[in-house]
């Protein structure tokens, strides 16, 4: 089969279950233009791939990208007979290894919203200010947002008298709604209250949390801002753990630290998994469950309460 209707099949197939594909969706594009689309899959050589893989530089996090997005696509290939045989070399053909998510302390997370520190990072912002920008950081993770999600926002998505936040256009093409609690609904209640500016932006969408020209927050000014509040903050990564701390990291950091309470509330965690997957806005409840091994203490608080259980002693419910 030809590479170009192989990758619309392979697209096709997984965004059919439920994922958006768009970073792999791209990279397999720019493949697809780096051999042609015309090209068999079968005429691909392992020496088009690694030129593809090594770019114009030297192996990078992008690399393992790239990949692991190929490597996907021709097992899809093979299982389908679009393709005989994968011609990425063996070395590459298993997913990298990806640090843990940093889970931030307590300590660290008010260091982070501390908004003397959010001032120093968006000095020469010329487009962020610090009301959006700590807003920002609040629903990453008072309500475990994506940043997607959360710059998508629009005014009109915030139910204050509900406290409640009506999700639309995420990973999985579902909308849902998150409830906020208290600390994060009297954020937002006080980002409202802010003079808007140029409150819209040139398409007409009013957006909860823009730039000061009122168009949608951009990654790139975001990412920046943010790794010079780590910095300022002085949040550093954990042993065996990445060296710098992600701003996504903060939606991983609300889930642990959601799991730990109800540990030493003694919640029953197994019945309310559901929930915080359906909070999280997860597919399916595998995607949740690795929260669970995340952190020593979370682990702690799972043997705690196995212990318990095997004992049979009160709130023993795992």
């Amino acid at each position: 089969m030809k590479l170009g209707d192989a990758i619309d099949h392979y697209v096709a197939w997984r965004q059919a279950h439920g994922a958006k594909f768009t970073t792999t969706r791209n990279l397999l594009r720019q493949f697809m233009h780096h051999v042609g689309p015309e090209t068999d899959c079968d005429e691909i050589s392992r020496a088009q791939v690694l030129a593809f893989l090594i770019g114009q530089g030297r192996g990078t996090r992008h690399r393992d990208n790239k990949a692991y997005a190929l490597a996907g696509f021709w097992r899809f290939a093979i299982s389908r007979d679009y393709a005989s045989s994968s011609p990425l070399p063996v070395s590459e053909r298993r997913p990298p290894l990806l640090a843990p998510p940093h889970i931030y302390c307590r300590t660290q997370l008010q260091r982070l919203f501390d908004p003397r520190n959010i001032e120093i990072a968006i000095v020469g912002a010329k487009q962020l200010d610090l009301n959006t920008f700590r807003t920002l950081l609040l629903l990453l993770y008072g309500a475990g947002l994506r940043f997607s999600e959360a710059t998508g926002l629009l005014r009109d998505d915030v139910d204050l008298k509900a406290s409640v936040l009506t999700i639309r256009d995420t990973k999985f093409h579902k909308s849902r709604l998150v409830p906020a609690g208290l600390p994060l609904a009297t954020a937002l209640a006080n980002h409202l209250s802010q003079p808007p500016g140029q409150r819209f932006a040139p398409d007409g969408a009013a957006y909860l949390l823009s730039n000061r020209d009122g168009t949608r927050l951009a990654s790139s000014t975001v990412q920046t801002a943010f790794d010079r509040l780590r910095r300022t903050a002085d949040v550093q990564g954990s042993a065996g753990g990445r060296s710098a701390p992600r701003m996504h990291d903060l939606r991983h950091s609300f889930a642990v630290h959601r799991l730990t309470d109800w540990y030493q509330e003694g919640a029953d965690v197994q019945r309310l998994l559901p929930v915080l997957s359906t909070y999280l806005g997860h597919s399916d409840l595998e995607g949740t469950k690795i929260y669970l091994t995340m952190t020593p203490d979370l682990l702690n608080q799972a043997s705690m309460r196995f212990a318990r259980f095997v004992h049979g002693g009160e709130n023993a419910r795992a």
